[in-house]
């Protein structure tokens, strides 16, 4: 009888799987895993944190495992796991289109979750469900598994980032991401410490409204008056350059201001130029000091002379080739795929015939401020009248070399490392803010948002001062 419930269990858990077709052969699987792991041993800028033996020996695994997947999406999802190794935000494997992957919908029940306080707190819900399954509830066990246990097995392994609090934020949010007809047994605690188990099952939620209500599409951008004196002004994505005429049409208001606030919190990147055209109108400064940037480099004739030295050769000239130490140590290094290439640093001029805005100012920031946006970080980063609230920023930055696989999906591998312009790392760390405000549960039931209080907080002392 036992054996008959975990059966029909596991028939119910992997329902969806049903509906994926098996599109590819065994070679194609064999060719999209190899295409990846090629383009990560060539390209991937951060090779040398890899454990090549484990790389290695996990491809060698897979060669058998994905052959023997009984569909794309199973297909797909080993090269995800694969992907996830490299802990990289800009080094990623797409899902075909054809794959639909359902997180928030169960039919009759649809809620939403987050990291909050490191539990996955149910913050939003259908609006039927409201009463019964309140907002601010914990998801404290998935198919008989402690969420954290279950997340550490069945979800974060999948996913990409190079910081550890992103993965927990996906984890999260993700949590009960799969297919129509997936099956999740779950025990909640409800905010009056009741427990609640539900069994849902992937399915459409026709009931449109949700509890509370989602809030108004952020513009690319936002602008409001704090008060008479403090201007918000949030940038929400550096992918459109229209982004630029939007903040020039705002000047005659700011400058009127005596503080700003920038919010960058939901900037997930896009074009470095976009937001450094903006960042002019808030420096008096003529010079901005970008990233130093970083990427591999490969010369095929200097990695096979690189072969015959060893680590100790690289000490010392090499009379009989006829090289510096510097030179064996060169192809050395290209031999093992750890050569660099280190970008010219450049400086940036900026000219600007136009009024500044040089106030005291406060940046936003959050885990999902990334790329492009932690690049114009960079550039803020010794502006004394800025001041940055929040949390760390995403922690990832580059460019990504991108390429197709089969079956309709897609990868990316990051091939250029960035820092701050004296060496300092934030890839893997995130920019860190200089008031670190971390929001609670509280705050989310009571729809307060500390973290822009703080900064309101912060610009009337100064103003008074």
């Amino acid at each position: 009888m036992k054996t008959i419930i975990v059966l029909a269990f596991l028939l119910l858990s992997f329902s969806g799987y049903s509906q994926v077709p098996n599109t590819l052969s065994p070679a194609e699987k064999v060719y999209g895993l190899s295409k990846f792991w090629q383009e990560v041993n060539y390209n991937f800028v951060y090779l040398n944190r890899v454990d090549r033996t484990q790389w290695d020996n996990r491809y060698k695994e897979l060669i058998t495992i994905v052959q023997n997947t009984k569909n794309d999406y199973e297909y797909y999802r080993e090269l995800q796991k694969f992907c996830a190794f490299l802990k990289d935000g800009h080094t990623n494997v797409y899902l075909p289109k054809t794959i639909e992957q359902m997180n928030t919908m169960f039919g009759d029940y649809r809620f939403f979750i987050e990291n909050i306080g490191d539990k996955a707190i149910i913050t939003r819900v259908n609006f039927s469900k409201k009463d019964e399954i309140p907002v601010g509830s914990e998801v404290i066990e998935v198919n008989g598994m402690p969420t954290q246990k279950y997340i550490d097995e069945k979800v974060a392994p999948y996913i990409s980032s190079s910081t550890n609090y992103v993965v927990k934020d996906y984890s999260m949010s993700g949590l009960l991401r799969g297919l129509e007809g997936d099956t999740f047994t779950l025990k909640i605690q409800l905010p009056d410490n009741k427990i609640k188990t539900l069994t849902l099952t992937h399915k459409t939620t026709r009931e449109k409204e949700v509890y509370p209500a989602f809030e108004p599409d952020r513009q690319l951008l936002d602008f409001k008056w704090v008060n008479k004196d403090i201007a918000y002004v949030s940038l929400n994505s550096f992918e459109d350059n229209k982004i630029d005429s939007l903040f020039i049409g705002l000047l005659p208001e700011l400058y009127k201001a005596k503080g700003l606030i920038i919010d960058l919190r939901y900037n997930g990147g896009g074009s470095t130029g976009i937001g450094t055209a903006i960042l002019k109108y808030l420096s008096n400064d003529t010079v901005f000091y970008g990233a130093r940037n970083t990427t591999r480099e490969h010369n095929a004739t200097y990695k096979a002379w690189g072969t015959f030295f060893t680590e100790k050769d690289t000490l010392k000239d090499n009379p009989d080739w006829g090289m510096t130490k510097q030179e064996v140590a060169k192809f050395y290094l290209m031999a093992k795929g750890n050569y660099y290439y280190n970008f010219p640093y450049e400086t940036e001029t900026i000219h600007l015939n136009a009024k500044r805005i040089v106030v005291p100012t406060v940046l936003l920031i959050g885990h999902n401020t990334a790329s492009a946006a932690e690049d114009f970080l960079i550039r803020a980063d010794n502006q004394k009248h800025m001041i940055k609230i929040g949390q760390n920023s995403f922690g990832s930055t580059g460019q990504p070399l991108m390429f197709d696989l089969p079956g309709g999906g897609s990868a990316r591998v990051c091939t250029k490392k960035d820092t701050y312009p004296d060496g300092r790392e934030f890839v893997g760390f995130g920019v860190k803010p200089d008031i670190e405000v971390i929001p609670t549960l509280n705050d989310y039931l009571h729809k307060k948002d500390p973290a822009m209080d703080n900064a309101v907080s912060y610009l009337k002392k100064k103003l008074v001062k």
